[in-house]
C-alpha cells in the first residue's frame, strides 16, 4: 500500500500540537520522578499517573485522527484491500 512521505503525514499544526503535548508529559514524568525520591503520598502519585495517563490518551485521539483523516483515506482510495486490515488493527489497538 502506498505510503507517504515521512515530512508529509502530519500538518505543521498537528506536530506542533502533539510535540508540545508530549513536552508536557516529559515534565508529568519527571515531576514523579521527583515525587518518589521525595517519598510523597502513594495516592499524590497515582493522581499524578492517572493525569499523565489522561495527557498520553489525548495524544493517542489526535495521531488517531491524523491516521484516519490522511493515511487510511489515502490507502482506502488506492483500492489496497490491506487498507481495512491494517485501518481494523488501529482500531482494535486504541479502542481498548
Amino acid at each position: 500500500m502506498p505510503r507517504r512521505l515521512a515530512l508529509d503525514l502530519y500538518s505543521d499544526g498537528v506536530r506542533n500540537s502533539l510535540q508540545d503535548r508530549l513536552s508536557r508529559v516529559q515534565g508529568q514524568v519527571r515531576g514523579v520522578a521527583k515525587m518518589l525520591d521525595e517519598q510523597r503520598a502513594c495516592l499524590e502519585v497515582l493522581q499524578q499517573l492517572a493525569s499523565i495517563q489522561a495527557a498520553l490518551r489525548g495524544v493517542s485521539k489526535i495521531v488517531m485522527r491524523n491516521y484516519l483523516e490522511r493515511c487510511a483515506t489515502d490507502a482506502i482510495r488506492s483500492d489496497d484491500p490491506r487498507a481495512y486490515d491494517e485501518l481494523m488493527d488501529a482500531i482494535y489497538k486504541f479502542a481498548r
